[in-house]
């Protein structure tokens, strides 16, 4: 099974998952691809060339309004906490408060999605809306070099970056996950519509293994550990920066939030039922057992942990 990542902390319990051998446990080889946002990795969803990949739910909630019943959200991945989600300004930039960013660019990884919707929210406390500012799409690992460069004004960051452009002199303009958007659902594991219709036993096994590494994330070290192995965060880094949260569920009212708000600022155009996109946990994993102690940090593989088979 091949599944698409970002190197941000959101995707840290698929590497739990790989290297506690919770994928092996159920049956499940994995191959993990980097990719930039949800929204790129769609299509790759729809073609099969991923079977699964982190899906931030503005993207997933534009997915079914525009092309109902081809995505499925099979388990939550990360909730944002403050200081999570900032923008980001260089040093010196005259840009000292929102209402500066009037005529500004700035820079997302995916356009409409939730850093741009996030921003929305930003702007409008100052009055502003998404038409008086440039958003543009760019790679979170190439924002800081583009912001030194000139190339643009702000960049809307999430860990490692914030740390490191804050080691090089960055400030943070404004903290995006306040207000409207406080303890916002960010991301979840997707597939594609067809892929769990057809495949019904390889998505079941895909989330007893992840679910057991949300869990297993809710233990901060077991984060601080897996961090460095699949990031640039450095390890001393990784003890500090802060987190946001792994949900062990797929409430529909938390990710109701997301396309409210997405109406709000027309993302879309009508009211989605975001319960049609979201799938089930198989029945043995409802109440999955507590989260296992720490592994010793390690590179090496360990025995896979006994899991329901699919």
């Amino acid at each position: 099974m091949k599944i698409g990542i970002m190197t941000i902390p959101d995707c840290a319990t698929v590497q739990i998952a790989k290297v506690r051998g919770y994928f092996e446990a159920v049956g499940l080889p994995v191959e993990i691809e980097t990719v930039q946002g949800g929204g790129i990795a769609l299509p790759k969803l729809e073609s099969g060339a991923l079977n699964f990949s982190i899906m931030n739910y503005t993207a997933a909630v534009l997915a079914e309004a525009n092309k109902p019943g081809t995505l499925k959200i099979v388990a939550d991945a990360y909730q944002a906490e403050p200081n999570t989600f900032k923008l980001m300004v260089p040093k010196n930039s005259p840009i000292k408060d929102l209402a500066d960013l009037r005529g500004k660019h700035v820079m997302v990884a995916t356009l409409r999605s939730v850093g741009t919707l996030t921003t929305e929210t930003a702007l409008k406390i100052a009055g502003l809306t998404a038409g008086d500012v440039r958003f543009s799409e760019r790679p979170l690992p190439e924002m800081i070099d583009a912001l030194g460069a000139g190339v643009a004004d702000v960049a809307w960051m999430t860990e490692p970056f914030i740390s490191a452009y804050q080691e090089l002199g960055g400030r943070m303009l404004y903290d995006v996950m306040q207000g409207e958007t406080e303890s916002w659902p960010i991301a979840g594991w997707a597939t594609s519509a067809d892929f769990a219709d057809s495949h019904p036993r390889e998505v079941a096994a895909f989330q007893r293994a992840i679910l057991r590494a949300q869990h297993d994330a809710q233990n901060r070290q077991v984060i601080t550990e897996i961090l460095p192995t699949y990031t640039k965060i450095k390890a001393t880094t990784a003890a500090t920066i802060i987190l946001g949260t792994f949900p062990t569920n797929l409430h529909p009212e938390r990710i109701r939030r997301v396309a409210e708000v997405m109406r709000e600022y027309r993302y879309i155009t009508r009211e989605v039922d975001v319960s049609k996109f979201l799938l089930p946990f198989p029945d043995d994993v409802d109440s999955p057992a507590p989260p296992s102690p720490p592994a010793a940090p390690s590179t090496a593989t360990p025995s896979p942990t006994k899991v329901p088979a699919p």
